[in-house]
């Protein structure tokens, strides 16, 4: 009875932070897309869009890390065949590899590499 409870309890633990996730992409798109219509209709600036993509960049970002929390937390207690393993793992790589690109998209450099100073680039 206390394992049941127990694996309850961390299920639930793991589909809020997942649902936290989701939220934040959520709420990160809306303002992005909130502040891209206030730019858009007050100014002329130019720029819109890549600072758009950066803000809606960002908000996946950290969504997206919420997720993988989620799954982990979830699965690591819940884990019942290697078939279980397998997929954890499968949606691990998936998401990792999305936050990578999405960093290297919104960033312009790798999460593992220091950005050049603005007088570098070209």
């Amino acid at each position: 009875m206390d394992s049941i409870s127990f694996l309850s309890v961390i299920s639930f633990i793991g589909y809020t932070v997942e649902v936290v996730g989701v939220v934040i992409i959520l709420l990160g798109m809306g303002s992005a897309t909130l502040r891209y219509a206030k730019r858009y209709l007050s100014t002329l600036e130019t720029d819109l869009y890549h600072s758009f993509r950066r803000e809606m960049g960002r908000a996946m970002l950290v969504g997206l890390e919420f997720l993988v929390a989620g799954d982990i937390i979830r699965t690591v207690v819940v884990i019942d065949s290697i078939n279980d393993v397998a997929s954890l793992g499968l949606v691990v790589v998936i998401r990792t590899v999305l936050v990578f690109t999405i960093h290297l998209e919104v960033e312009g450099h790798w999460p593992w590499r220091a950005p050049r100073p603005v007088d570098q680039e070209q």
